[in-house]
């Protein structure tokens, strides 16, 4: 009867590992085979292979029509911009909140977590407001400012690493003259890389899927991001599914191209902060 039930089991557990793997995959799939079919190719046939998977006339109208290549060089300079500002800010304020003690540092920590218990739609309006008052809207400043600020996240994991950092090491660097500002440049902060390396992939991805905050702040075309530039081939009646695809496939290659560059960090950073924490 063990034997029974433990084959009933294990036959369960695959079942379900493949169900989890149809789940996962089939989105993937289904971009792929849409990216080289012709839009009545799409509609006739489903979820079958394409005829030819040589036909790239998808990505060249993907490139041409909704003119993606400005628009990832715009999505380039505003995730440059935003991760820089963002990993400077959020490496400082974690520099200060883990290794000095002061009276406002409780509250601080606070207001982060508090900002994160507000519903962002409940705050369009005023930031709205700002970013016009500013003279930022439909300028590339919109999405760059929105983006810059460090999220409660973005704290509490540098935290827990500037926290595993012996203070030893501040020490004897201030014995040596090191000031503050050198202290978390030539310690701090690089030894802060596996963390960084992990909100880089992060903050890249929650900014090249953003679609919410350029449509509203940039409507100009010329500063269409990949995100934005997708939508110009919905249009009122129907949408031009196997374009978007190619356009989904073509946005995808530079993430998995980072994560696989970036993953050894990844990896290691989950590791120290598992064995540190």
């Amino acid at each position: 009867m063990e034997v029974r039930e433990n084959k009933l089991i294990t036959i369960l557990k695959y079942l379900l590992l493949i169900a989890a793997s149809f789940i996962v995959f089939f989105p993937i799939y289904s971009v792929v085979i849409g990216a080289f079919k012709t839009q009545v190719e799409y509609y006739q046939s489903g979820m079958s292979l394409p005829k030819d998977f040589f036909n790239f006339d998808n990505f060249q109208r993907v490139f041409k029509i909704g003119k993606l290549g400005p628009s990832f060089l715009n999505t380039f300079i505003i995730m440059v911009i935003s991760l820089g500002g963002n990993i400077l800010f959020g490496t400082m304020v974690a520099y200060a909140l883990g290794r000095f003690k002061f009276k406002l540092r409780t509250p601080i920590m606070g207001l982060y977590l508090g900002a994160q218990l507000i519903p962002t739609i409940t705050t369009q309006v005023s930031t709205f407001s700002v970013i016009k008052a500013l003279g930022l809207y439909n300028t590339m400043g919109a999405p760059i400012l929105l983006y810059l600020g460090a999220d409660v996240l973005q704290i509490v994991i540098y935290l827990q690493f500037i926290n595993s950092i012996p203070k030893d090491l501040d020490e004897s660097a201030m014995m040596e003259g090191a000031s503050l500002f050198k202290i978390y440049r030539s310690i701090i902060f690089p030894l802060l890389a596996p963390a960084t390396a992990t909100l880089v992939i992060l903050k890249t991805i929650s900014i090249y899927n953003d679609f919410y905050t350029p449509y509203l702040y940039m409507p100009s075309q010329k500063l269409r991001v990949v995100s934005t530039a997708i939508y110009s081939f919905v249009g009122p009646n129907a949408a031009q599914i196997n374009v978007i695809s190619a356009g989904i496939l073509i946005i995808f290659i530079p993430t998995v191209v980072i994560f696989l560059f970036l993953q050894k960090f990844i990896f290691s950073g989950v590791t120290s902060g598992a064995v540190k924490g």
